[in-house]
């Protein structure tokens, strides 16, 4: 059995400028493109010195002042990477050249309605526009899509998230505050990657709920995504579970009609420093025992699957991929179904009364 899952890289050469000076382009976007040899022709910051920090840190050759800046000394095919908080998307691409291509942070806004006006954007300005859902890309989920495609484990009946973990919220206290925190800045990866398998469902239940002790405006979520009567999705997720590394769980499973597959996202577990994954698969036949098969992958979330977002959005500016995957449009679905998680945490479960 073959399974192919490593991403296609592109067959030119396209600078990539930074817009902004996170951690995460530290820790996820830097290390991956070096990796893949991208080249990082220049970054800009609101506030500069963290630009500067980082350009030395990682030897990119120009610093901009501001994005117009960067637009205006940026080579003809390079592709912008936007790594800051979605009010800025915006303004940000509305100074970007006509036609250009941009790699956006996730998520595609703060809301349903903010989306609709970033892809309103992008469209006006004929954009190449992707968002960074880089979890379509990781190893594990490339690895299960392509064993799912040749019909490995047979027709999907299930699909479960399942993430019981301590999460560090003061590592990001830029949106530790925010008051959609675990299913628009977290479970969205989750929501997305579904859809990239499944198409959009037909319709959600959500509930998400805070911590008594703790300043944050949501961090555990249960959604039932509905895909009809005989394909179960769903995910749970629980940032809260401070109680040592021995039961804490982060894992995709499929299961299908011939078998099934299981995925352990090792990194949000003890993070930042994270676990190993860990991918396991077992096909059953008729009349045989069956066993669970580990199959060693190479790469995980973080870093490597920020290659996959990247090098796609090169690859089909560039005309040798047909399909972008997580274009703007597409990501409209998924902030769709976010809204209508949201919505159904608002609105609530049905009452429990005499019924007749």
């Amino acid at each position: 059995m073959t399974v192919t899952y490593k991403p296609l890289l592109p067959e030119t050469q396209q600078p990539i400028i930074i817009i902004g000076a996170s951690g995460i382009v530290k820790d996820a976007h830097l290390p991956a493109y070096k990796m893949a040899g991208f080249k990082v022709f220049g970054i800009t910051n609101r506030t500069i010195s963290k630009a500067h920090d980082m350009a030395k840190a990682h030897n990119i050759p120009h610093v901009f002042e501001n994005v117009a800046e960067a637009v205006k000394h940026a080579p003809k095919n390079a592709v912008y990477d936007i790594t800051v908080l979605p009010d800025q998307y915006i303004e940000i691409l509305q100074q970007l050249p006509d036609g250009a291509a941009v790699l956006i942070q996730k998520p595609m806004g703060n809301d349903y309605k903010q989306a609709k006006e970033i892809v309103a954007v992008c469209e006006r300005k004929n954009l190449v526009a992707a968002i960074n859902f880089q979890l379509r890309f990781a190893s594990f989920v490339s690895a299960a899509r392509n064993m799912i495609d040749q019909g490995l484990i047979g027709d999907l009946y299930d699909l479960e998230f399942k993430v019981t973990v301590k999460t560090p919220w003061e590592l990001f206290p830029v949106i530790k505050q925010h008051p959609r925190l675990e299913i628009l800045f977290h479970s969205v990866h989750y929501i997305d990657c579904i859809r990239s398998f499944l198409g959009n469902p037909k319709a959600v239940m959500a509930k998400t709920w805070k911590h008594p002790l703790k300043d944050l405006s949501s961090c555990r979520s249960t959604i039932i995504l509905d895909y009809g009567d005989t394909l179960s999705v769903k995910i749970n997720t629980n940032h809260d579970h401070d109680f040592g590394i021995n039961n804490q769980e982060s894992y995709i499973k499929w299961e299908g009609t011939k078998g099934a597959i299981k995925a352990k996202m090792g990194l949000l577990m003890n993070y930042p420093d994270g676990l190993p994954d860990k991918f396991e698969y077992i096909i059953t036949e008729a009349g045989k025992d069956s066993e669970w098969i580990t199959l060693n992958l190479e790469g995980s979330w973080f870093p490597e699957a920020f290659v996959g977002t990247m090098s796609n959005l090169m690859r089909f500016k560039e005309g040798s991929d047909n399909v972008l995957h997580a274009s703007v449009q597409d990501v409209l679905g998924t902030m769709k179904v976010v809204e209508a998680c949201y919505a159904s945490n608002n609105n609530g479960g049905v009452q429990i009364i005499d019924f007749n």
